[in-house]
């Protein structure tokens, strides 16, 4: 009996449509002789639907007309079995939609990306492929992600991390900064992806500028120098806490000194997936322009490899990972700049050049979830206990501990 794939797409997210690109690019891949696969798209509320028209990108132009003749579900736990279920439900007939084996969110960015989703999916039972919740969150706090790792021995740029609070008062904040960094700094929002609010400022003026733009878009955001002659490098890395590996290595082009939204996700963007889903528009991650291979040197490429495979157990992560790197090319070291722990196209394109096809990368991806899955059922969570006899809670109270 083949498993049935729950791939969720969409949500609450500044990168609610490139979930929808990379989520159909995948669907279109997946090996339906192993799997039958359900999509469950997720709104901007985060309401789920399904349907026959759920996984066809054209559909998308028209969300709303997309929603009318999709239906709308919940997630329903009975003993081990999770289902979805038609919302709301109708009082004669039968109203499960479909059991779901494996729940496969393939989600970008803030409410979705950052273990939220990956906790709710968990908490019914399910095997959920990729990272779990705390990798989750932590690889979509750059703050956390970059504490983390320098713990480690990984390099990582210093960085100083401030809040709506700090934003209050401006002009300090400002002083801070100054008296913290150089000109130029970066100025980021601390969980988002997609180069969204990311903005560079060389003086006092562009700073104001960027700490507006980050602000916009996130309570906390991170400040960190600017590399000034900069090499930016992507590895994508496959695996678990037990063995990793890591895949070809991409030098992006971008039009900018900063790889923006546009460069990666709207330049050159015509045409349709590679393979069974054709988007007729944007390929996601696989439009951006780009060197596959980098143009580094063999030593270098060994080097970030390795650094990538590191940082993807040292953070805890499963599944498939892309991890973005900087060469500093006045001093020729890399830093770690970030981990995307769903990447834009799941980085397929840049599995093919070391001889893993997309079809087998997703299958690995599920087999992982499974795994641990697995071993999950071998912890023990409970235990019999007889702590609740005898307790007695009266007015007033101050409860167990009291």
């Amino acid at each position: 009996m083949k498993l049935k794939v729950a791939v969720l797409f969409g949500g609450k997210s500044t990168e609610h449509e490139i979930s929808i690109i990379s989520a159909i690019q995948a669907i279109g891949y997946i090996d339906r002789d192993k799997y039958d696969i359900i999509p469950v798209y997720m709104t901007k509320n985060n309401d789920f639907y399904v349907g026959e028209y759920v996984d066809k990108i054209e559909e998308y132009t028209h969300i709303p007309e997309l929603i009318k003749k999709s239906t709308q579900v919940v997630w329903i736990k009975e003993g081990d079995k999770v289902s979805l279920v038609r919302y709301p439900m109708k009082k004669f007939g039968n109203n499960v939609i479909s059991t779901v084996d494996v729940a496969f969110p393939i989600v970008h960015g803030t409410n979705v990306e950052d273990g939220t989703l990956q906790g709710y999916l968990a908490t019914m039972g399910l095997p959920v492929v990729g990272c779990d919740v705390l990798s989750s969150a932590v690889g979509m706090n750059k703050y956390v992600m970059k504490t983390v790792l320098k713990d480690n021995g990984i390099p990582v740029l210093d960085c100083k991390c401030y809040t709506w609070k700090d934003y209050e008062d401006v002009d300090a904040l400002v002083s801070k900064i100054e008296a913290a960094f150089s000109y130029p700094v970066i100025i980021k929002p601390l969980n988002l992806g997609s180069s969204i609010g990311i903005k560079k400022a060389s003086d006092r003026e562009g700073l104001l500028e960027a700490l507006d733009l980050g602000f916009e878009f996130s309570k906390k955001i991170l400040v960190e120098p600017a590399i000034t002659a900069l090499k930016e490098i992507n590895c994508s890395v496959l695996g678990d806490y037990e063995s990793a590996e890591a895949s070809e290595c991409e030098e992006p082009i971008n039009s900018d000194d900063i790889l923006s939204f546009e460069d990666k996700y709207i330049g050159g963007a015509k045409g349709s997936a590679k393979g069974g889903a054709k988007t007729g528009g944007s390929k996601g991650m696989a439009s951006l322009k780009r060197k596959i291979p980098a143009d580094i040197t063999a030593e270098m490429r060994d080097e970030i490899r390795k650094m990538a495979v590191d940082a993807f157990i040292c953070l805890g992560c499963s599944g498939v990972s892309r991890i973005d790197f900087m060469i500093d090319m006045d001093t020729n070291k890399v830093y770690l700049n970030e981990i995307n722990t769903i990447p834009g196209s799941l980085s397929f394109y840049l599995w093919e050049p070391v001889g893993v096809k997309y079809d087998v990368l997703l299958d690995r991806m599920i087999q992982l979830a499974l795994k641990a899955d697995r071993e999950s059922h071998k912890v023990v969570y409970s235990f019999d206990t007889n702590v609740l006899e005898g307790v007695h809670l009266g007015g007033g109270s101050k409860g167990a501990k009291g």
